[in-house]
């Protein structure tokens, strides 16, 4: 019988209990997959503190992973048994040692990309992707900002705007990560703990402001970032590690006709068609160098509960995952 991860209660890390485990059934169209490695992310934090109140409890959280295909349901097509695959999928259930799920989740993992690689940063990458592709298309000579520059999805944020020919303006928390902020492709980093990070890029911008915002940090930096934009300017609010966001009146976007948008990756790229291209486009971004999914911490399957504290002292740069002993199952 295979094993996972199991959250009975919301509440601390502590909470995430590794126990057997019933076998899931195989539909028509689902494929079933023994994990080699599983993505931790802060949507999986908020699951487990119960902010979020998403999965059913007792229930098996995570949302990506990678892994091998052992068996393919009867109206699957695309997909076969020893296939190597990455998926996201906001069913949960990835903190297992295998499982089934539909195959329009999967997508085909290239020779040249692992699957801790995968499993670190497809969430991740694709949330980029929608940010710098769909949400706002950024151009060359654009001013963005960047929160949290040294984290999972930012250092990706601000590597691939880089290339894209974008002024990068990053924040960090902390002085270890300026300099990684700039290996990720800043022109310039703001530690918004020891200086004002609103005057800071009114400063760099001479006053102008960014022509896009990507905040993930929520209550503690939305007010700034929405100070942070240009005429005509968008905010992406696409996390809250330091929150929710509370309330404010619509009418602030008026004064510089500014946009505001909370993306959902899961509803971007909800077609399969629309998923495998950004999957296509972010595996050939790591292929050709452009992006690096940089620094991967990894735990074993059963050290969830330190994964996850791990996820949440601010001293961490880079992505963590769960790996899965092929002996596993």
């Amino acid at each position: 019988m295979p094993s996972a991860i199991v959250l009975h209660q919301p509440g601390p890390a502590e909470n995430l209990v590794f126990e057997p485990v019933a076998t899931p059934t195989l539909s028509p169209d689902d494929i079933r997959i023994r994990h080699t490695a599983v993505g931790v992310n802060f949507h999986d934090i908020y699951v487990r503190s119960g902010l979020y109140q998403t999965l059913a409890l007792p229930g098996i959280p995570g949302i990506e992973g990678a892994g091998i295909v052992t068996e393919v349901g009867s109206a699957v097509q695309g997909f076969a048994v020893g296939d190597r695959v990455a998926y996201m999928y906001a069913g949960y259930g990835a903190y297992s040692e295998e499982r089934t799920l539909p195959a329009q989740a999967a997508v085909h993992l290239p020779a040249n990309v692992n699957d801790q690689t995968a499993a670190a940063t497809l969430l991740k990458g694709l949330t980029a992707y929608v940010l710098l592709h769909e949400v706002y298309s950024v151009k060359p000579g654009d001013r963005v900002l960047v929160h949290a520059a040294a984290g999972g999805v930012g250092s990706l944020l601000c590597q691939w705007a880089s290339h894209l020919g974008a002024q990068v303006i990053g924040t960090v928390g902390s002085d270890h990560k300026i300099e990684l902020a700039r290996h990720n492709g800043c022109a310039q980093v703001i530690q918004y703990r020891c200086e004002d990070f609103v005057a800071r890029v009114k400063e760099i911008t001479q006053g102008e402001g960014v022509q896009v915002a990507y905040d993930a940090i929520g209550k503690d930096t939305f007010a700034g970032s929405l100070a942070c934009l240009a005429s005509c300017g968008h905010l992406a609010n696409y996390g809250q590690a330091s929150g929710p966001v509370p309330p404010f009146q619509v009418s602030a976007l008026f004064p510089k006709a500014n946009s505001l948008s909370r993306p959902n990756v899961f509803q971007q790229l909800k077609s399969p068609e629309k998923l495998r291209a950004a999957a296509v486009a972010l595996f050939k971004a790591l292929g050709d160098g452009t992006l690096s999914p940089g620094q991967i911490t990894a735990f074993s399957l059963d050290q969830a509960a330190q994964a996850h504290q791990a996820m949440e002292s601010r001293s961490r740069t880079g992505s963590v995952i769960l790996t899965v002993p092929a002996t596993a199952t």
